[in-house]
């Protein structure tokens, strides 16, 4: 008596042939190369791996929500538009039904969300190896909230501080790769400058970099043991002591936005006209209109970590900007930013600080592969959803 054996592929490409003169014609034969890469780097076995405990009948858990990341990465709204590769086998291979899909999203948990992060860490860190990673010996992490709006079916859905509904996401981006490293699913409600969501976000940031660059930077490491260097970068929501005492614990950088408050303004009355000096643009010139100075001496700045300084900037207001009552009184715009930075050169400071604008297009690009819509109902299954669509960006 002979058995069959069926071997299930562990890859999330299908086995193909490549030609340039024949007639037929695969629409997204794009998503092709985005396959082999993950396969490359180890991401389709850890995602099996990671989802490996959920119920299975015919598909696997881990390479359906493989096949979700290629139908995200080629612009999935839903959980339905997976039918993009179920009608094009050459691809993929065999895709599962919508429901199967949902059953395999229904059943996410903690255990399957850590497990996913560890395959991603590892995939990152082959992708880094093989010459993706940054360029320097040095790495800014931005962090960086947004509002997802929703219907109300959806758990942990709230308003939100822009009067709409929905969840508000925090992230954390690898700021010179453009990749995101971690993000929290937040009730729409949360806070903006919620210290402890910054912090939780951080730690998962830093887990989720390759070993050489963890190194030295987990609390309780020592300076003289890091090997790379970090940044935490933010606009001022994340101006809290608990952040900035977090980074200082883990030997991190940190330069973060900074409201102008009273003692702010006070101590700009003690600046002279002749002590700003001007801003520079993305080229390295000058930026006419725009000046910057150094407000450490006339602020208290005790209760943050020492060696934290403070930078103010004003510029001639764009068309349409809005000015506080203070800022009409020269007719300039002001904004400032804390950091620890010990450059001389607060141009260079201020200009590092406003490049903290590319963390949008981040999050732009995340919302275009999947984060903009919240298919599910269950906070498992929608953290599960907004996590691939970082896996894709």
């Amino acid at each position: 008596m002979k058995r069959a054996f069926i071997v299930e592929s562990t890859r999330l490409a299908s086995p193909r042939t490549v030609t340039g003169n024949a007639e037929v014609l695969v629409s997204r034969g794009g998503l092709v190369w985005l396959a082999e890469t993950a396969d490359l780097c180890g991401l389709t076995a850890g995602l099996d791996d990671a989802f490996a405990g959920l119920p299975r009948r015919v598909h696997r858990p881990g390479r359906t929500m493989g096949q979700m990341v290629l139908a995200l990465a080629d612009g999935a709204t839903a959980l339905s538009d997976i039918a993009v590769l179920r009608n094009q086998p050459a691809i993929a291979g065999k895709v599962p039904s919508d429901p199967t899909v949902w059953r395999t999203f229904n059943a996410v948990g903690p255990t399957e969300l850590r497990g996913l992060a560890r395959s991603r860490a590892v995939a990152r860190e082959r992708a880094w190896a093989a010459g993706a990673g940054p360029d320097g010996e040095d790495l800014v992490i931005d962090i960086d909230a947004t509002i997802v709006t929703t219907k109300a079916d959806k758990q942990d859905a709230a308003p939100t501080y822009k009067r709409t509904y929905g969840h508000h996401p925090l992230l954390a981006m690898a700021g010179d790769c453009d990749e995101v490293l971690a993000g929290m699913m937040r009730p729409g409600n949360a806070g903006a400058n919620t210290a402890v969501d910054h912090i939780v976000v951080l730690e998962h940031a830093i887990a989720a970099l390759p070993p050489e660059w963890r190194v030295g930077h987990r609390r309780g490491d020592h300076r003289d043991d890091a090997a790379k260097e970090l940044v935490v970068r933010a606009d001022s929501a994340g101006a809290s002591h608990w952040l900035a005492e977090d980074c200082r614990a883990r030997n991190i950088g940190f330069s973060i936005g900074y409201q102008i408050d009273e003692r702010v303004r006070d101590g700009l009355l003690f600046i002279d006209d002749n002590t700003w000096q001007p801003a520079t643009d993305g080229h390295g010139a000058l930026r006419p209109g725009a000046e910057v100075v150094e407000l450490t001496d006339h602020v208290n700045l005790a209760a943050w970590p020492t060696g934290t300084r403070l930078i103010v900037r004003r510029e001639t207001p764009h068309p349409g900007a809005q000015l506080t009552l203070f800022d009409t009184i020269e007719g300039k715009r002001h904004t400032a930013f804390i950091t620890d930075d010990t450059d001389d050169d607060i141009a260079s400071l201020e200009l590092f600080q406003r490049r903290r604008a590319r963390a949008e297009n981040v999050i732009r690009d995340t919302k275009a592969c999947g984060l903009a819509n919240v298919p599910l109902q269950e906070s498992g299954s929608v953290s599960g959803w907004g996590k691939l669509g970082g896996v894709v960006r």
